[in-house]
């Protein structure tokens, strides 16, 4: 207890030197048992100022001995505010150099003021002020100021920047991180609110439930704009699922195991509802995606232009809270002689240039982005998707488009892996997020059409009615007040600058996705010649065969690319053969197909459904012609061109490493074998696997991993939840032929001709056969 600790003295048989850390060994070990010292202010002024100096704290547990004297619910404020701005200035010179120096991991070297200040229980102490006024029921009692408030949340952050043991800490305290969000009501501390509590969600091991803050439609509804578009910064780690950034990667057996444990909607999902049913959000987020940067408001009229401090502004936070303090600075030299020590020295105060409001506003629309683009692919897809279209968000990104999402060519952006978390800047991560904004709204949704203006709706019907067709229902159905205006409809745009980007930059994978998803879903005829006469195929020939692309992402989103464009197009296949017009381009195409079929299988699987349906077309001169001239349907023609194909396919993967991104390789092998049976030749495309194992000298290899797999297709696609007309409209194979013909090969029956268990004998039979109890 306290007496104990002023009355305890050190004997003199312990040598000087080490005396500070067993009062350090004596806190810590305080506070983790619970007996002793829990706090370093229930020691004597004069011990700790005798030790002071020795164990270099700098003062620092003198001043929370006396914060913690003078901290009382009825006590002078002022005093605890002059405490606290001693404690700040002995803080945030560490905090700075720790931000600028790159955050390493924390070392209690690096910021010892921060260690000493933690270590002596200031951090405690601090959230105790902060928050003793909601633990009362008294009344009476002096109100902070907001000064307060924010110099000891400052404070905090100083800390949790320099100790991630103290963001840890404090996110781990439910109590507290609600209470942060009430203080969020408060204009005036709302952005250091917003900075600490960004800081702590991003530690924090439980999700936060966001129905569990106070009041939260109010609080929401009380933001101004600038205010809504930093909380969704903080809203982002609360409706995206953990890990969610490596979906591609993670196994689809571990992700059905998991799938089986959460039945519930996950936190993220709860969360998603509770914004969505906020009355006003998702209208005022698309106000703040689509206004000008001429009609951002706010302390943009003043900035320090300090070189150093370019390198904090990865964040918008960072710059509102340079421009409140540029604009405070402002009001307080009008009325007072500037402070010889503040930092802003009149010359350095003018307005904020151009550049700097642009990249501003980009900031804040990554952040608000990237919620509309986690709640268009989640469990309220449809509701979310109706809200986009009726506020007018793609015409409001179309109006956007040359000004501002891509108004000059950022220097060439090195490639990052589409999963790499990069911290880019603001401007290639708001083209990134613009572009899977697009990627999603278009997905497999009939809302696509929105992205073109009148004049190229017009175009569309105009290319089904030459070509005797019927018009998409979707196109019909699409409301004319809500699409782009302007010359040229988002999609067009998306297109030109598509061509001119350079060669290795990485906005390509993510063009092409957008571009590819426009075309995701059923075939349709007349999108695909809208992009044909948009010289697209051609743009995606040059970059597989002729720009030298080395990369495998952006290489996968050409070839899915061009598979959804050239699928059951003759007039494709007539273009692809005039562009790859010599054996040798044709020899580099096939290379790049090969080079990897985890990438290109898609391509190949709509090669081949094409070729299939043209030869049930030769009736037709124009498809006579090209089935004898085109280089690359005479190759898929060839037996045993398919087979090397099926081979590859059925070897690449196995159950334990199929992902979500090399599933389509099994479902391509499914696709050649479906096509097979339709013809009555299951059972020789069988026998050529066997074939081909014994001159591999590995009989029942090829075919025991075939079996596991379709085994684990029943089980993967079978199920409830998963979406079955994909492969219903990317194949326009019905659904139910593709479960018959798994069956049919699945049949146990050894006399079946179409049967694997026929093709392995009994001694190989079933290698594997316990991989689905894992």
């Amino acid at each position: 207890g306290k007496s104990m600790a002023t009355t305890e003295r050190l004997g003199p048989s312990r040598t000087r030197r080490n005396s500070h850390k067993n009062i350090l060994t004596r806190i810590r070990h305080g506070q983790i048992s619970g007996g002793g010292l829990s706090r370093g202010t229930e020691m004597s002024e004069a011990l700790l100022q005798e030790r002071d100096q020795q164990a270099k704290w700098h003062g620092i547990p003198v001043m929370l001995q006396r914060l913690y004297d003078s901290s009382h619910l009825n006590s002078d404020l002022s005093q605890i505010h002059s405490i606290i701005k001693e404690v700040a200035s002995c803080l945030s010179m560490e905090a700075m150099s720790f931000v600028t120096e790159d955050r390493r991991t924390a070392q209690e070297s690096t910021s010892p003021n921060t260690y000493t200040f933690d270590l002596f229980g200031g951090v405690d102490l601090l959230v105790e002020i902060l928050m003793r006024p909601t633990l009362t029921t008294q009344t009476n009692f002096p109100k902070m100021s907001d000064d307060l408030v924010k110099d000891c949340l400052s404070v905090l952050y100083n800390c949790c920047i320099c100790m991630e043991g103290v963001t840890k800490s404090l996110a781990s305290r439910d109590d507290f991180v609600m209470f942060l969000f009430t203080l969020m009501s408060n204009k005036k501390t709302f952005l250091q609110t917003a900075t600490l509590i960004e800081d702590i969600l991003g530690v924090r091991k439980e999700m936060i439930q966001l129905e569990g803050i106070p009041n939260l439609p109010s609080l929401v509804q009380s933001f101004n704009q600038q205010q809504l578009a930093n909380f969704c910064r903080i809203l982002s780690v609360t409706i995206t699922e953990p890990d969610l950034g490596n979906d591609d990667k993670h196994t689809l057996l571990a992700k059905n195991a998991q799938q089986k444990t959460n039945l519930c909607p996950s936190h993220s999902e709860v969360n998603q509802v509770a914004l969505l049913n906020i009355p006003g959000f998702i209208e005022r987020l698309c106000k703040l995606a689509t206004r000008k940067v001429s009609e951002a408001s706010g302390a943009s009229s003043l900035l320090l232009e300090l070189q150093d401090w370019y390198t904090l502004l990865d964040n918008a936070l960072v710059l509102d809270a340079l421009m409140q303090m540029a604009t405070e600075d402002a009001e307080q030299s009008s009325t007072e002689s500037p402070d010889e020590s503040s930092l802003v020295t009149s010359p350095l105060r003018h307005s904020l240039p151009q550049s700097m409001k642009i990249v501003h506003e980009i900031m804040y629309k990554v952040e608000v982005l990237y919620v509309l683009c986690v709640l268009l692919i989640g469990r309220q897809r449809n509701q979310v998707h109706r809200m986009l279209a009726e506020f007018k968000l793609i015409p409001g990104l179309n109006n956007l488009f040359d000004k501002l999402i891509w108004r000059k060519q950022t220097s060439t952006h090195v490639l990052h892996g589409q999963n790499q978390n990069c911290d880019c800047s603001p401007e290639i991560s708001f083209k990134i997020q613009f572009l899977r904004l697009l990627q999603s709204f278009s997905d497999h949704h009939e809302n696509k059409y929105l992205l073109l203006n009148a004049q190229e709706l017009n175009e569309l019907s105009a290319i089904s009615l030459k070509a005797n067709i019927p018009e998409v229902e979707a196109l019909v159905n699409t409301d004319r007040n809500l699409i782009c205006d302007g010359k040229k409809g988002l999609l067009t745009r998306l297109l030109s600058v598509m061509k001119k980007e350079p060669a290795e930059s990485s906005f390509r994978f993510w063009q092409a996705r957008a571009v590819e998803s426009f075309l995701r879903g059923s075939t349709s005829y007349a999108d695909q010649v809208f992009l044909l006469k948009r010289g697209l195929l051609e743009h995606i020939l040059f970059c597989i065969i002729d720009s030298g692309c080395k990369s495998r992402d952006v290489l996968q989103s050409y070839f899915d690319l061009l598979g959804e464009l050239m699928k059951f197009n003759i007039d494709s296949f007539k273009r692809f053969n005039k562009y790859v017009n010599t054996e040798e381009k044709f020899q580099t195409f096939m290379t790049q197909i090969n080079s990897s079929l985890v990438d290109s299988n898609m391509l190949v699987r709509c090669i081949i459904l094409s070729l299939d349906r043209f030869e049930s077309q030769t009736d037709d001169v124009r498809v006579v012609e090209v089935l004898s001239e085109c280089s690359l349907l005479s190759y898929m023609v060839r037996v045993e061109n398919r087979l090397t194909i099926l081979f590859r396919l059925v070897n690449i993967i196995n159950v334990q490493t199929l992902t979500q991104e090399n599933v389509s390789c099994l479902n391509t092998s499914l696709v050649v074998l479906m096509l097979a049976r339709r013809r009555g030749k299951l059972s020789f495309y069988l026998n050529a696997l066997r074939e081909k194992e014994y001159t591999e000298k590995y009989p029942g290899c090829l075919l025991n991993n075939f079996h596991n797999l379709l085994r684990f297709w029943q089980r993967h696609y079978l199920n409830k939840d998963k979406d079955s007309t994909c492969l219903e409209n990317s194949s326009c194979i019905l659904f139910t032929y593709w479960k018959e013909t798994v069956s049919v090969l699945l049949d146990s029956d050894r006399t079946s001709l179409c049967a694997i268990a026929s093709y392995i004998d009994e001694a190989y039979m079933d290698l594997g056969r316990d991989f689905l109890e894992v």
